[in-house]
């Protein structure tokens, strides 16, 4: 069965921008190198993996060029999520120059780093809104459990805007379900949920739990998630290389599809392939 990865990355170190990515983080050390096409070419022939969409790893515009050039380099990468400041009028120029690019799918603030947990629900600026919505963009959430509620208002004002939550907003399984964030996160993505512009990707949860039965502690997310989005609206990702702080390629593929794998062949298709082609417009097919 053919697939799209929703979600991965490149970098180039060099370029000196990937701020997080930092050589005195013990636990990064597995992922500060280069990450280029020729490295993550061979695991999707391996798996049958046909596009990929490119997401941003840095705040800044010079990498979501960065990704542009990428992109048009490799049929692969059917699309590319970049980075502007939503907060400033001054971002509408980029995104315009980048809406030429027919690679150039939607934007991502990278919500989870910033200081102030609501900055969601406050900060973005009304024109540059507007000229997202005008465009046809995308929305990719990078939250955390905390930022949810904030996130529900952000999308009660947009509602016509396409929206995805990366990584199911990384619920924390490896503190357990009876830890504090769980049932406010039950409680926040059930809300979201219930808006039809938002969508989620079922990728980064091997990150999230380091225990010797990493099934077991994502089948309870993976469970809360089909019953809430269903197959219509989740969509399968890699996350790779930041993947590779817990699991190879492979291995991910082979555990998330032991979950996937229950649902019909039609559901099987919706969430490892056609949903990301339809909500991010790869090949031309619409939003």
């Amino acid at each position: 069965m053919e697939r799209i990865d929703a979600h991965q990355h490149l970098w180039r170190l060099a370029r000196g921008d990937y701020r997080w990515l930092r050589a005195d983080v013990p636990v990064l050390a597995a992922i500060h190198r280069d990450f280029e096409p020729a490295d993550l070419a061979p695991l999707l022939q391996r798996h049958g993996v046909s596009k990929t969409v490119l997401v941003q790893a840095a705040d800044s515009t010079a990498e979501t060029d960065f990704m542009l050039e990428l992109a048009a380099a490799h049929d692969w990468i059917g699309g590319v999520v970049g980075w502007v400041d939503i907060s400033e009028r001054s971002s509408i120029e980029a995104l315009e120059r980048w809406s030429r690019e027919p690679k150039f799918k939607g934007i991502r603030p990278m919500l989870q780093d910033l200081p102030e947990d609501d900055w969601i629900a406050t900060r973005p600026h009304a024109e540059v809104m507007a000229c997202i919505a005008a465009l046809g963009l995308r929305f990719d959430a990078l939250v955390l459990p905390r930022h949810l509620e904030s996130l529900l208002q952000f999308v009660r004002r947009h509602p016509a805007l396409p929206v995805v939550i990366d990584h199911a907003a990384k619920p924390r399984l490896d503190e357990g379900w009876n830890a504090v964030w769980a049932h406010a996160w039950r409680r926040d993505m059930a809300a979201l949920s219930a808006h039809p512009n938002v969508m989620c990707k079922f990728s980064g949860l091997l990150t999230e739990t380091h225990g010797p039965e990493p099934l077991a502690a994502i089948r309870p997310a993976w469970d809360d998630l089909l019953r809430w989005f269903g197959p219509q609206r989740l969509m399968w990702g890699s996350d790779w290389p930041v993947l590779n702080l817990a699991a190879d390629y492979g291995r991910w593929i082979a555990l998330s599809d032991s979950l996937i794998g229950d649902l019909s062949a039609v559901e099987r298709q919706r969430v490892r392939h056609d949903n990301a082609r339809d909500f991010y417009g790869l090949d031309g097919s619409a939003t």
